[in-house]
Formats: C-alpha cells, sequence, structure tokens
C-alpha cells in the first residue's frame, strides 16, 4: 500500500500564516498553516510525494519512492497588475490582456484588512479587470489610522469608469451583513460593535466567537443597509456554520426585506449547511481555526462539508 500525502511549499517568503486546526479527515487533532498568499506574482509549489507503505506522520524521516511538484499560478500570462496610489486611494488593479472592453470587479476583501490580492489575480486571469481595494487599517501621513467612510468607495468606482471596461452591474456577498449604521465611517461601525462587547463567546478552548456581535437583527431601518431601494442583482453565499458573522441570519433578513419592498427577484442565496466563515477561492488549504488580527477566532465549518461547497476551500 503508498499514501499520497500533499505538502504545500511556498517559495516565497511574503505570506500571512495562522495556526489552525487540521482537517477532520485526519482522525487526529493537528497542527498546520494556513496560507494567505500575498505575493501573487510568485507561484504556490505543491510537492506530491509517494511513500512506501501507509504513513500518516513522520514523512521527513522517510525517503519518498518518487516526488512530483506542480506550480499553482494567481496570475495568467500577460495580466497587469498596477499599484494605485491616487490620493487617498490604495489599491490593485489587475487588467487582462487584450484591447477590452472588460467586465469589472470592486473587491473588498473583509474585517482583517490589508490589500488581499489573490483573488483579484485570478478574477483578471479569467477576462475581468479587478481592483483590490485597500480599506481598512489604512494609515495617514502622519502614521495615524484613518476610518474611512462611503465615499472612499464612491471615489474607486469614479476610478474604474476612466478605463476601458464594463462598469459592475451586481454585487456579491460572501459571509458577509447588511446591519451598518447608514452613512456612517468605518469608526461609526466600530463603535456600534463595541458598544455589544460583552455579547463575545468562547468556545472550550477559549477561541473567541464574534456573530453575536450583530445579533439578533435590528428591527430599526437607520442600523440596516436599504435592502429595498437596491435595483441591481445581489448574490449572497453564506456559509451555515459561520462561527464569525451571522451570516445566515442576515441573509433571512435582507430576503424578509427584499420581499416586503418588491424586489426580491434580484436577489439570489446560496447557503451551504456545514460550512464556515472563510470562503476562499477552490483549492486554498480549509483550516477550522484560524487568527484574526491579535486574536484567534473560530471560523470552523466541518471539513467535508466546508470542502463539498463549490466555492470553499478554506
Amino acid at each position: 500500500k503508498t499514501t499520497l500525502p500533499m505538502m504545500l511549499k511556498e517559495n516565497s517568503t511574503n505570506q500571512r500564516a495562522t495556526m489552525s486546526k487540521s482537517h477532520q479527515t485526519c482522525k487526529r487533532s493537528i497542527y498546520t498553516t494556513k496560507f494567505r498568499k500575498n505575493n501573487v506574482q510568485t507561484p504556490v509549489k505543491v510537492t506530491f510525494s509517494v511513500y512506501e507503505g501507509h504513513l500518516a506522520r513522520g514523512f521527513k524521516h522517510h525517503i519518498p519512492l518518487t516526488s512530483a511538484t506542480a506550480e499553482r499560478w494567481y496570475l495568467a500570462p500577460e495580466v497587469q497588475r498596477v499599484e494605485v496610489t491616487e490620493g487617498e486611494m490604495k489599491g490593485t488593479l489587475f487588467i487582462p490582456p487584450g484591447s477590452g472592453p472588460f467586465p469589472a470587479v470592486l473587491d473588498l476583501w473583509g474585517g482583517q484588512g490589508g490589500r488581499v490580492e489573490y483573488r483579484s489575480a485570478l478574477l483578471a486571469s479569467r477576462g475581468y479587470v479587478s481592483l483590490a481595494l485597500e480599506y481598512i487599517g489604512i494609515l495617514t501621513a502622519e502614521g495615524k489610522l484613518h476610518h474611512v467612510d462611503n465615499t472612499y468607495f464612491e471615489v474607486h468606482v469614479c476610478y474604474t469608469t476612466t478605463k476601458n471596461i464594463i462598469l459592475p452591474r451586481c454585487v456579491v456577498c460572501t459571509s458577509g451583513s447588511h446591519i451598518m449604521p447608514l452613512k456612517g465611517s468605518l469608526a461609526d461601525v466600530y463603535a456600534a460593535l463595541q458598544q455589544n462587547v460583552d455579547k463575545i463567546r468562547y468556545d472550550e478552548k477559549m477561541r473567541i466567537i464574534w456573530r453575536d456581535l450583530l445579533l439578533p437583527v435590528p428591527d430599526d431601518p437607520s442600523k440596516k443597509v436599504k435592502m429595498g431601494e437596491i435595483k441591481c442583482p445581489v448574490l449572497l453565499i453564506v456559509g451555515e456554520d459561520d462561527q464569525n458573522w451571522p451570516a445566515s441570519e442576515s441573509a433571512a433578513d435582507m430576503k424578509k426585506m427584499m420581499e416586503e419592498a418588491g424586489n426580491s427577484h434580484l436577489l439570489t442565496v446560496l447557503s451551504y449547511p456545514g460550512t464556515g466563515h472563510l470562503i476562499e477561492p477552490p483549492y486554498s488549504p480549509h483550516v477550522r481555526f484560524s487568527d484574526f488580527k491579535l486574536l484567534e477566532a473560530k471560523t470552523k465549518g466541518e471539513s467535508l462539508m466546508h470542502l463539498a461547497s463549490p466555492y470553499v476551500t478554506s
């Protein structure tokens, strides 16, 4: 008998790693590393090795019968990567080869902040112009934290109108929520969350569960996005085992609001049982727990159910 373990080896040190629970399919409690690719201009190198006998651990002490290395690239040939720094604007624009016009995507990462480029790189490799926007944790010239408001996003949309593209015509929300103060800045969002800090829970290993910060879903319309005024298609992708954000409850309320407003025909909800918070491009390593900034948060998701989702591997 032989076993075919897969080992991920990154050829660049420009990555973000967090400690996390391994797949349940291993049937034992071990720790692994979650990779978030920062340098999309280099590939992830995946080494496949075949060993004699059945091995569950101690691979480094055995010589493989044979090995092969595959490269997973985020950028297709001739895709342009352009850093955007105009005024307050901070982001990276990915442009596919050709004369266009191209469909456009404004790519907004979640609450961990920073500039996350690998989704935009993959989209550009498939014919989309994609702008990976940095909007959380932005520092001013004086080194002070700057909390952007809605005008920051509007500027980015205006920026895309100067390019040879087709403007975004829909909204895709992954593991998100519509619960936020209207016309507020990120500072207002953080202040609202701070009021509910006593709702933070911990699991048996003291990992933080954030999802109750926004629950129960408020009835006050001033605390929610006006879903009834949306005039474009909306796709919600939800993990039903999300322990980081109340995605399921938010999706249900958004659907209710749009049904009452008569625009629910614009809404599509993809909801996956046993799936956690980090819904990422295919073939990303799945982890049950990961670090969120300085704290370890419980993103959860049962491994087999999570991996069965067509969008999800992490």
